[in-house]
């Protein structure tokens, strides 16, 4: 910007306007740009996406998903479903997951070429893939038809970033629903995303409010746990619910996060109690039983009575 001659015109968008966009501007603009804004400066989640969160453990994210996935593809025309982790190597790991239950998934990161990404999305555009799983690279400017369902199986660093994530659906006045998988490493955005929920008239999971209530202690309470060596490292969350930080783990008053469910009634997204659905080969069921070992499938706090 320094060599390009000083009565330039200079025009910027942006779709959002964070602290770090609005010193950007100031920086390349100066104090004298003209602002013109369209719709609200708050970031807000789309009132039109009905917003599910599960309070779990981590070793437990990989049942529930396939719990998950097995209700949606019970339904008539599931539609597409992008998933989102926080690694490149996690979308190879879950994607490898997925697979494995005889679905075919597309996959993008940040370390696919330009032309491996656009084969992928084509794929999932058209239809020949239903699933892709993704970076926060596909988070933002992604504007693909269709895609019912945002499934936060690794809960983004911000609040800004899960409402870009689940602005992938409900897009064009349709309506949409996102899940997000909720450990107590994430336990510091919790208020922030009980703020995101009440804005948007979704129902608060019970577990979710005590997180944010105690979020400080709850911190504290791992990072002593980690440098005692008693933390652990959470589990796989491609094991069959293995035990990483039980006692620790969880984001329940106990220390165990959910086993069985929460206990309280109207907190399962259970459609249905069919052992019979199209996702994979589950032998009745998500994981022989439901991810809870209880029947149902998943924890979803239901939303909009």
């Amino acid at each position: 910007m320094g060599q390009i001659r000083p009565d330039r015109q200079i025009l910027m968008w942006s779709a959002t306007w964070p602290k770090e966009v609005r010193q950007l501007a100031e920086d390349f603009l100066g104090n004298n740009y003209i602002q013109i804004n369209i719709g609200s400066l708050e970031l807000a989640a789309n009132h039109n996406i009905r917003q599910y969160v599960d309070v779990c453990m981590e070793s437990e994210k990989g049942t529930r998903l396939k719990g998950l996935l097995s209700q949606i593809y019970d339904q008539p025309q599931p539609g597409k479903i992008i998933i989102f982790v926080a690694t490149k190597k996690k979308v190879d790991e879950l994607s490898r997951f997925i697979n494995g239950f005889g679905v075919r998934v597309g996959s993008i990161h940040g370390d696919k070429s330009q032309t491996d990404r656009d084969n992928v999305l084509t794929d999932f555009r058209v239809g020949r893939t239903n699933i892709l799983v993704a970076t926060d690279v596909a988070a933002r400017g992604l504007d693909v038809d269709g895609i019912k369902y945002v499934i936060n199986f690794d809960f983004p660093q911000s609040s800004e970033d899960y409402i870009h994530r689940i602005g992938r659906t409900g897009r064009k006045h349709s309506t949409g629903t996102s899940y997000a998988f909720f450990t107590r490493k994430n336990a510091r955005c919790a208020k922030a995303l009980v703020d995101i929920l009440r804005e948007a008239n979704q129902n608060i999971n019970p577990d979710l409010q005590y997180m944010a209530n105690n979020a400080d202690d709850i911190i504290n309470k791992d990072k002593l746990l980690r440098k005692t060596g008693f933390g652990g490292g959470g589990g796989s969350s491609f094991g069959r619910g293995g035990g990483g930080n039980r006692g620790g783990g969880g984001a329940k008053r106990g220390g165990g996060a959910n086993r069985g469910g929460s206990g309280r009634p109207g907190q399962n997204f259970n459609h249905n109690n069919n052992n019979q659905n199209s996702f994979g080969n589950n032998r009745g069921g998500a994981n022989r039983g439901g991810a809870n070992r209880n029947g149902s499938r998943g924890n979803f706090s239901n939303s909009r009575h």
